[in-house]
C-alpha cells in the first residue's frame, strides 16, 4: 500500500512508537491487510515531513511487535500472523546477550534438520553421557579434533591436543601456567575482552601494544620486551575481534623472531582462523612456531557460540601435564553431550556446512554494508560479523550506543577492548546473532543516517 499515509495527530507518545501504533490499528481496522507493501523509509519521512531516524524506529517497533517484515532487495510488508506452535513443542524463550560477538544464525530447514539429526543421534546413549569422562576428550573426540584442525594444516601429535569446555577457561589455564601475579602479559592494544578479566582475576600486569594496519608493531613489541621480560604475548591475529585485523605471515614471522629471541611464549587465539576458507588464509603461529605457541581453536565462532568447546594444542607434550592439572582443576571437564555432539558434525560433515554457511551469510552482510554505510566510516573484512567503527564528532561512543539500541543488533563501545589507556571514540557493530538479514539491512541504513548527521538532528525527532 505505497499510498499508507499514518495519522500521528492523536498520539502524545514518540513519534517512532506512533508509527507502530498505527500500523497494529490500521492492520485490525483492515485498512491494512496481510502481503500490502509498506511505503519504503525515507519517502515515508518525506512524506510526514519527520526525520527518517524516526520511521526507520517505527518499523523497527513494528517489526518487533511482529506486524510487518522486511525482504532485502523488496521492501516492508504486513506479515502474515505466526502460526501457533503446538504447545508439547514449545520452550521458553532464551535471552541473547547483544554484547557477544555472535556468528549469523543457520534458517534453512535442511541444515537444522541434520543439526537435529545429529542431536539425536548422540542422545542414543543419553545415559553414559551423563557420566564423568576421562580429561581431555575420547579418542573419537581427538580423531575429530584433528580432522578440524587440519584445515589450518595443522598436524600436532594427539598427545598434545585437548578437548577444552571452550577457549576461555583454556586462556586461563594457559595464563595460570605462564605468569604469576604482578607478572607482565602482552597482547594488541585493543584485544579481546575476556583476556583483560581474565589477566585481571590472575592479578597479572596487561600491557597493550600498539598496532599498525598490520598488527602489533615489531619494534614496539622489541622495546617492551627488553624493559618488562614479559612472560607471554597473547594475539588474536585472525579477523581479529573488534577491529576484524588479520596479521599478514610476514608479520607474524617477524613477531615469532622476537618471542624466540625472549623466550616469550605465544597465545594464540584462533576463534576465528578457521572461517576463510583453506588455502585462502594465513599460516597459524602454531605451524610456524609449534615449540612456543599455545593455540587454543575455539569453536563459538566457526560452528555456535552457545556450543562450549574448544581444542588446545600445547607446544609439547612436557606442557600437557601441568596444562591438564590447571584445567581440570578449574572445569573438571568438558560436558560430555557437547563434545559428543561436535565430534558427530565434524564426522558428518554438518560442521563443514555451517561454516560455509556462515562464510555466505556473512558476506553476503557485510556487502549489504559496503553499499549501505558511508565510505571509510568503518572497518571490516568480508569474512567478520563485526565492524569497527571510529566514531565522527561530535558523537560520543556512549550517546551513540544508547542511539543503536533500538535496532536489535549489537553494539558495545570501546572500552572493553582497550588493553591500558584512554578508549577512542569507537564502537563494535555485531551483524551476526539471531537477527535477519533483512533486520541488518534495517539497523545499517539506520547506523548510516546516524554517521551522516550530527547526534542532535539524528535525535531531534524521536
Amino acid at each position: 500500500m505505497a499510498d499508507w499515509r499514518p495519522d500521528l495527530s492523536n498520539s502524545d507518545k514518540p513519534r517512532y512508537l506512533a508509527i507502530a501504533d498505527v500500523i497494529a490499528d490500521d492492520i485490525s481496522a483492515g485498512r491494512l491487510v496481510i502481503g500490502d507493501r509498506l511505503p519504503p523509509q525515507r519517502k515515508l519521512a518525506k512524506r510526514l515531513g519527520i526525520d527518517f531516524t524516526t520511521v526507520a524506529r517505527g518499523y523497527v517497533e513494528a517489526q518487533k511487535r511482529g506486524l510487518i517484515e522486511s525482504k532485502v532487495g523488496q521492501g516492508t510488508f504486513v506479515r502474515d500472523k505466526p502460526r501457533p506452535r503446538r504447545l508439547t513443542a514449545a520452550l521458553p524463550p532464551r535471552p541473547v546477550d547483544l554484547s557477544m560477538n555472535l556468528p549469523p544464525e543457520p534458517d534453512d530447514p535442511e541444515l537444522i534438520a541434520r543439526m537435529q539429526a545429529g542431536v539425536d543421534y548422540v542422545t542414543r546413549d543419553i545415559v553414559s553421557l551423563l557420566r564423568y569422562q576421562g580429561f581431555g576428550g575420547t579418542q573419537a573426540d581427538k580423531d575429530a579434533a584433528s580432522s578440524w584442525l587440519g584445515r589450518r594444516a595443522l598436524v600436532p601429535a594427539q598427545e598434545r591436543v585437548f578437548v577444552s569446555p571452550g577457549a576461555h577457561p583454556a586462556l586461563l589455564g594457559i595464563l595460570s601456567i605462564l605468569a604469576k601475579s604482578g607478572e607482565t602479559v602482552l597482547c594488541e592494544a585493543i584485544t579481546y575482552p575476556g583476556i583483560r578479566s581474565i589477566a585481571a582475576q590472575l592479578g597479572l600486569n596487561l600491557v597493550g601494544l600498539p598496532m599498525d594496519a598490520n598488527g602489533v608493531e615489531p619494534q614496539a613489541l622489541m622495546d617492551v620486551c627488553k624493559k618488562l621480560k614479559p612472560k607471554a604475548i597473547y594475539l588474536n591475529p585472525t579477523l581479529q575481534n573488534p577491529t576484524t585485523l588479520t596479521v599478514p605471515d610476514q608479520r607474524r614471522r617477524e613477531i615469532v623472531a622476537i618471542a624466540r629471541q625472549f623466550d616469550m611464549p605465544i597465545i594464540e587465539d584462533d576463534a576465528y582462523g578457521f572461517i576463510p576458507e583453506h588455502g585462502h588464509g594465513h599460516s597459524p603461529f602454531a605451524a610456524i612456531a609449534p615449540d612456543l605457541t599455545w593455540h587454543v581453536a575455539g569453536l563459538a565462532k566457526c560452528i555456535g557460540a552457545g556450543l562450549r568447546a574448544a581444542y588446545v594444542v600445547v607446544p609439547d607434550t612436557r606442557s600437557a601435564w601441568p596444562f591438564a592439572s590447571a584445567l581440570r582443576s578449574a572445569t573438571v571437564m568438558a560436558s560430555p553431550l557437547t563434545v559428543a555432539l561436535v565430534t558427530r558434525w565434524i564426522e558428518d560433515g554438518t560442521a563443514d556446512t555451517l561454516l560455509r554457511f556462515i562464510r555466505a551469510e556473512t558476506a553476503a552482510r557485510q556487502k549489504l554494508a559496503l553499499e549501505i554505510l558511508p565510505k571509510d566510516s568503518y572497518r571490516a573484512d568480508l569474512l567478520s560479523f563485526n565492524m569497527w567503527v571510529p566514531l565522527p564528532a561530535p558523537w560520543t561512543r556512549s550517546s551513540f550506543v544508547e542511539h543503536m539500541r533500538s535496532t536489535g543488533i549489537g553494539v558495545v563501545a570501546s572500552d572493553v577492548f582497550v588493553a591500558n589507556g584512554a578508549p577512542p571514540e569507537a564502537v563494535r557493530v555485531c551483524i551476526g546473532g539471531p537477527t535477519s538479514r533483512a533486520q541488518v539491512k534495517g539497523a545499517l541504513e539506520y547506523m548510516a543516517h546516524a554517521l551522516e548527521e550530527s547526534p542532535a538532528l539524528a535525535s531531534a525527532f524521536l
